[in-house]
């Protein structure tokens, strides 16, 4: 009916076999997998008759990280999506008006200085890194790659002054353009975290915070 659908399983083991069977099923779909992205998970506990605190402990896989990631994209994008998920999925991952807000978007031909891109990757959570890897970008004079966290691909961004001159897809182990690759019209770079705020609602929680310490410092004081 081209509107995305949602498929729930109870387990990750089951949710993967139906991800298999319906990228065969619906080749010309975007088939997504979206499940819990820890392989291991400890909350933080306190125990009072020892006074032990024990802290969270947690081990993040990236293929699922970048699997979440895709599905997000599709979504945005497509509206022949069928996701495969687990009950992990009805927990919250933050505004979906915030993160689109924070998607870059770049043209060839488009007017913007290396700066200000490097700034606007920066506040999407990229990380600056000679080592190119997801979630990283590296600068090499006018020539600039980035790495999202929800694709195998990496791309190139050549500047001539303050315009970009070309896009283009490139391996990101190599930094080779694929064979019979032609330039990009135009690319959307998506955060590296879902949880993206913007910067005004950033210093609005900071404040809120600062006012609350104030608050429980005098209750603690009169205690």
């Amino acid at each position: 009916c081209g509107r995305p659908a949602l498929v729930l399983a109870h387990n990750k083991t089951l949710a993967a076999q139906l991800y298999h069977e319906f990228k065969s099923f619906f080749p010309e779909n975007a088939v997504e997998y979206f499940v819990s992205y820890y392989d291991f998970y400890q909350p933080e506990a306190y125990v009072p008759a020892a006074d032990i605190y024990i802290d969270k402990e947690a081990t993040i896989n990236d293929e699922l990280d970048k699997l979440r990631m895709s599905a997000t994209r599709s979504l945005f994008e497509r509206n022949d999506v069928i996701v495969v998920a687990s009950v992990s999925c009805i927990y919250g991952i933050g505004s979906p008006e915030a993160y689109y807000g924070q998607i870059v978007l770049l043209e060839k031909g488009q007017q913007i200085s290396r700066e200000a891109m490097l700034h606007r990757f920066v506040d999407i959570q990229y990380e600056r890194s000679e080592d190119l890897r997801r979630g990283t970008f590296r600068v090499r004079g006018d020539m600039i790659e980035i790495y999202p966290p929800y694709q195998d691909q990496g791309y190139r961004i050549e500047m001539w002054g303050q315009q970009i001159e070309a896009l283009r897809q490139i391996d990101p182990l190599t930094g080779e353009v694929p064979a019979g690759q032609e330039d990009l019209p135009r690319v959307s770079i998506y955060p590296k975290s879902h949880y993206v705020v913007p910067q005004d609602q950033k210093e609005r929680a900071i404040q809120s915070i600062y006012a609350e310490l104030e608050w429980w410092k005098r209750e603690l004081e009169k205690q």
